[in-house]
């Protein structure tokens, strides 16, 4: 899997953006936070993706807003890292193959839905984020981690 680094700097932004404007700070406002200053200037370039930011610097700006850096970095990655923007693609056939326990709620949807398709309906099913949402929910696992092992069931 390539990497593109401009699309990910820019949606790390476009999230530390997210996230300082939940906190309805302004950039000087999150300035007053960090435990060294910088520009203005500097926090824009973060937030407009422009401008790489070091690791240090992303921990130092998420404790700043109360934010788990491994959280806000969960988010990029699921924005990142998906075959279509806001989906993922899996074979119903290999997610019901499948043994992790914490999976049986999935395995039970796509059986249903493989045999209620019938031999017309596809074995590929794309899925939308909140679809996702709901079905890690359901097997009682982090989004992001329903999303990993699903990219390890169906590699490309």
């Amino acid at each position: 899997m390539l990497i593109d680094a401009e699309a990910y700097q820019r949606i790390l932004g476009d999230e530390l953006r997210k996230l300082r404007r939940k906190r309805g700070w302004t950039r000087k406002e999150l300035n007053q936070h960090l435990q060294s200053e910088i520009s203005l200037q500097t926090l824009a370039t973060y937030e407009l993706g422009t401008r790489h930011c070091s690791v240090v610097r992303l921990v130092e700006l998420c404790v700043a807003m109360d934010e788990l850096p491994q959280d806000l970095l969960a988010k990029v990655h699921r924005r990142v890292f998906v075959d279509e923007p806001g989906r993922v693609r899996i074979d119903l056939r290999l997610v019901i193959k499948d043994d992790q326990e914490e999976l049986l709620p999935l395995r039970r949807w796509a059986d249903d839905r493989l045999k209620r398709s019938g031999d017309a309906g596809s074995a590929e099913v794309n899925l939308d984020f909140p679809a996702l949402e709901r079905m890690a929910e359901l097997c009682g696992i982090p989004t992001v981690d329903l999303i990993g092992r699903l990219r390890r069931l169906n590699p490309s």
